[in-house]
């Protein structure tokens, strides 16, 4: 007897496409459950009978032995798979119910896990201490993982999370996430695959954490679960996290990662080519490949335990390719009927692993059907239940509660933590005697302050890492991170794989572990490879955990125009426009050497106290720079600022014009302009103010802004209101770049009151050799345009 599939409508005589009729599949997937096991009554079936058949291979062919042990596993029971049961009809009930309340305008998020419910015995034979990174279809995964822990209403979180409640344990109401804290699930919310790479991360984390002595609370033998779609898997992202995996297996490295491919053979509309994933990862290098029938409890719960078992003990990366189907369309607004007929959706339906999973319940007299009824409708109410409590819960109700956790800020503490010096004998140690350490030394160039600080913020965080390409034994393309490895190990400055959204999702997965993680982005142009990590995946975190997540980094990147000898795009990229819309990135570039040290400090200390994500971009035309105005005039070299200096974030520098040139005629305030800058654009500024003063008469400010996102718009104000003259020199692009918010700002909160220009960059590539000085701002320009700001003549 094949199981019955219900219609709510026939289709006409003759056939006719399936879009035409307004068939609720929610409804008849629940309803063809219900009839399923009626009809087992009906039929008069007994323990040891089957009522269906189906493509894939049927429990009831399996050998299964006394309730208490279960299969071909001793350790699989009958009560192993009652309650693997309810946890699927737990997540079965939810997406019902989901799109009952989506229907009611009190639930706003109808993605469903049904047909992916064999994805509970991965959530009971890992445990919660194993972190996972899930998939979207993941309901009854968590449902039986909130077994293992005690105080979790996984139902009613569920429904608050469908209702957006602020009451939501885990997101607040700012999105529906699979997520949890105390089974160690951190919410994913953000593009596909961009999971992968943070999840392998963590992984390749977890051993090092452990070895440098940093306190978590996982177990030693913890394994990190990652799950995703068959179509996720063409994702660029999810390539590189399998390549990275890979690459770090084959050099035997632990990787303990169990990868969960959730093949439902479809993205959205896109079929999945028939063995794809099989040809694909059964002889890839590095992961080793498994496959089960996630429509059937005891073959996935049989090739699960292999999976897991083989991870933890050996600390490998397992593929674990778990056959399911899709119901219910891709969401709620999916119209599957564009692109399925009638009878595939069907075909499909006759696969729900829930019809599988009650079979084998029924035929091995586990339970009784008025047992399996008895206990779905029960889950049913219970789930109902939750959403009609979830629906009353509060919402967010203003922009204040909404970003609340997004950019956590206690500038109290973080200037506690910034003037907190290193150990002292630990530095002595390092730098290899009292006499040798920096702020003992002449001054030097930036290259060589930021070089000292980054060892003495090694020697304070024992927790910190510094990694990127070529940072090692090389020392960086500029040599700023030499000596790092000898001083502190591999353990803690190691090389990377050629591989920007790898270098970040290791930042972001050593953040999950402890770890204080300094990743460098070799080139500015290159952070545009792996833009998603920071935009998706690291600064989202706290937002939708309500920041009881936290990936803390301070992302190094040599950056900005105006390098010589080696130059074009790739190494001059001026623009920070991807950087800047970033909702709670700190962006901070220093112009100087003791600057770039004292900015660094704080940087680390957010990171540390607030659980920031800050990029910290620093000018490679400076990196060597010694000189200011004239050849060996040394002004633009510093020493070294003591361990306990620091720049408070958002603190700007002011450099005030000398007294104005006698005979200049001029009465009133001080100086003429403001000139408003950051980076090269300091230095430039000032060459070019000394020519003012000494040439035009003109007396200039200079400003480095020194922190470009967010702006200190207090501090803007109150410069440009100094002089009522403001130029802005700008070394990005016109388009996108940090003078578009300056100048907003200033026209909205001066009005007429202050003159305004801005010099920029144009809005090009930067080419190779002298050519760059065409679309650079140069010294030349920013005299002329503040001679014009100033006297209102051309010159």
């Amino acid at each position: 007897m094949n199981r019955t599939v219900h219609r709510s409508i026939e289709p006409p005589p003759g056939g006719g496409r399936a879009k035409k009729f307004n068939l609720n599949r929610a409804q008849v997937v629940d309803q063809n459950f219900v009839e399923f096991v009626r009809n087992w009554v009906a039929q008069g079936f007994s323990p040891g009978e089957h009522n269906r058949t189906g493509e894939f291979e049927s429990p009831t062919s399996k050998e299964v032995g006394h309730p208490k042990e279960v299969g071909h596993s001793s350790e699989l029971t009958g009560q192993d798979l009652i309650e693997l049961f309810e946890s699927q009809i737990i997540a079965r009930h939810q997406d019902i119910v989901s799109r009952e309340m989506r229907s009611r305008n009190v639930g706003f998020y109808t993605i469903a896990s049904a047909g992916h419910e064999g994805n509970a015995v991965v959530g009971r034979l890992t445990r919660h201490t194993d972190i996972a990174f899930v998939h979207y279809r993941s309901g009854a995964f968590m449902a039986e993982r909130a077994r293992k822990v005690s105080g979790v209403d996984f139902v009613k979180d569920t429904m608050l999370g469908f209702a957006a409640s602020s009451d939501d344990p885990i997101a607040g109401g700012r999105h529906k996430a699979w997520g949890s804290v105390p089974m160690w699930v951190p919410p994913q919310t953000s593009t596909i695959a961009s999971h992968l790479p943070k999840a392998v991360g963590t992984a390749l984390s977890l051993h090092r954490a452990k070895r440098l002595g940093v306190p978590n609370e996982l177990p030693a033998d913890s394994i990190v679960v990652c799950s995703f779609g068959d179509a996720t898997t063409n994702h660029a992202v999810a390539q590189t996290a399998f390549n990275s995996a890979g690459w770090a297996a084959y050099q035997r490295l632990p990787v303990p990662i169990l990868f969960v491919c959730e093949d439902n053979s479809i993205g959205i509309s896109v079929e999945t080519p028939d063995g794809w994933i099989e040809e694909t990862y059964r002889n890839r290098c590095g992961l080793h490949y498994l496959q089960a029938n996630g429509l059937d409890l005891i073959d996935a719960y049989t090739v699960t335990k292999e999976a897991v078992e083989r991870c933890r003990e050996q600390r490998c990366p397992v593929f674990l390719h778990l056959k399911v189907v899709r119901l219910l369309g891709h969401a709620g607004s999916d119209a599957e009927t564009e692109y399925h007929t009638l009878e595939q959706i069907e075909a499909a339906e006759t696969k729900d692993p829930l019809l599988a999973s009650a079979e084998l319940l029924l035929r091995e007299g586990l339970m009784t059907a008025d047992d399996v009824l008895e206990l779905y409708e029960r889950i049913r109410s219970r789930v109902r239940a939750a959403a009609e409590y979830a629906s009353q819960r509060p919402k967010l109700t203003s922009a204040a509660e909404v970003m609340a956790p997004l950019a956590p800020s206690t500038p109290d503490k973080v200037a506690a933590e910034a003037r907190r010096p290193p150990d002292h004998a630990e530095r002595v140690r390092i730098f290899k005697g009292e006499a040798q350490l920096p702020e003992k030394l002449p001054s030097r160039h930036m290259a060589a302050l930021i070089n000292h600080g980054l060892h003495d913020l090694l020697i304070k965080y024992p927790e910190s890492i510094l990694f990127g390409e070529d940072v090692a034994k090389k020392g960086g393309v500029y040599h700023v991170t030499t000596g790092l490895t000898a001083a502190f190990g591999l353990g803690r400055v190691f090389n990377t794989l050629l591989d920007e959204t790898t270098i970040l999702g290791l930042a972001i997965g050593s953040g999950h572990v402890g770890l204080l993680p300094i990743p460098e982005i070799q080139y500015l142009a290159y952070y545009h490879n792996a833009e998603d990590q920071i935009r998706s995946e690291a600064c989202s975190l706290q937002f939708f955990s309500k920041d009881q997540y936290r990936n803390p980094m301070v992302i190094r990147i040599a950056g900005w125009g105006y390098q010589k000898g080696f130059g074009g795009h790739f190494h001059n990229d001026n623009s920070i426009a991807a950087l800047r819309d970033v909702p709670s990135l700190i962006i901070a570039t220093p112009s100087r050497g003791d600057d770039a040290v004292k900015m660094v400090r704080t940087c680390l200390a957010m990171a540390k106290v607030d659980g920031r994500v800050i990029v910290f971009i620093e000018p490679i035309a400076l990196y060597m720079t010694k000189d200011l105005y004239e050849p060996k005039d040394a002004k633009w070299s510093f020493p070294y600022p003591p361990p306990s200096e620091f720049i408070p974030f958002g603190e700007g520098a002011v450099y005030p014009s000398e007294p104005r040139p006698s005979g200049s005629g001029k009465v009133g305030p001080t100086e003429d302009l403001t000139i408003l800058t950051f980076a090269n654009g300091v230095h430039m500024s000032l060459r070019a103010a000394k020519t003012l003063r000494e040439k035009h008469k003109i007396a200039a400010r200079v400003v480095d802004l020194r922190w470009l996102n967010p702006l200190n718009e207090a501090f803007i104000i109150e410069q440009a209101m100094a002089t009522k003259r403001v130029l802005v020199v700008d070394e990005g692009r016109k388009t996108g770049g940090v003078s578009e918010s300056i100048m907003a700002l200033l026209c909205e909160k001066c009005g007429a009151a202050v003159k305004l220009a801005r010099l920029t960059a144009h809005d090009t590539y930067i080419p190779l050799g002298p050519a760059a000085e065409y679309v650079l701002p140069e010294e030349a320009a920013v005299v002329r345009l503040a001679i014009e700001l100033t006297t209102g003549k051309r010159s």
